[in-house]
């Protein structure tokens, strides 16, 4: 299994980089992701992580901890026929180069796609995404399929 992340780091310790105060006239989105950079990462909620990686901010930190949280929730789900989808969308359309990119990539990958494996009864749509994700796993280096 992949190493575990340092969850009482938000992502400024993690990448240490402080970004500046956003402008006074930015949009909320903007000013909320200023903010969740500062919190720890073990504090973010789904619907947090889900903002953060559809922004692509601190994939190689929050990429693997919603990939926990998708592979512990996908029995239930499969279970209950009913899923949460917003952490999943925003993981499943990341390009495929984020992965790559990730120091632990190629255990997370293999635990995304095994993940994925168990999901049913998607919205079409996202089951396109996730069917694009699997996908594009081929196209990655060789290592990152294996877990």
């Amino acid at each position: 299994m992949p190493q575990p992340i340092d969850r009482s780091q938000s992502l400024e310790q993690l990448d240490g980089q402080r970004w500046p105060d956003p402008p006074q006239a930015t949009t909320a989105m903007v000013r909320n992701v200023h903010e969740l950079r500062r919190r720890p990462v073990g504090l973010l909620e789904p619907h947090e992580l889900a903002r953060l990686i559809g922004q692509d901010v601190g994939l190689p930190w929050l990429l693997p901890l919603a990939v926990e949280i998708l592979r512990d929730t996908a029995p239930r789900q499969a279970a209950g026929g009913w899923y949460d989808d917003d952490l999943l969308y925003a993981v499943v359309t990341r390009r495929p180069e984020a992965w790559a990119d990730m120091t632990e990539a190629p255990g997370w990958a293999g635990v995304m796609r095994d993940t994925a494996a168990v999901l049913v009864n998607l919205p079409r749509s996202l089951q396109r995404e996730v069917d694009a994700f699997l996908s594009a796993l081929p196209h990655l280096p060789t290592n990152v399929m294996t877990r």
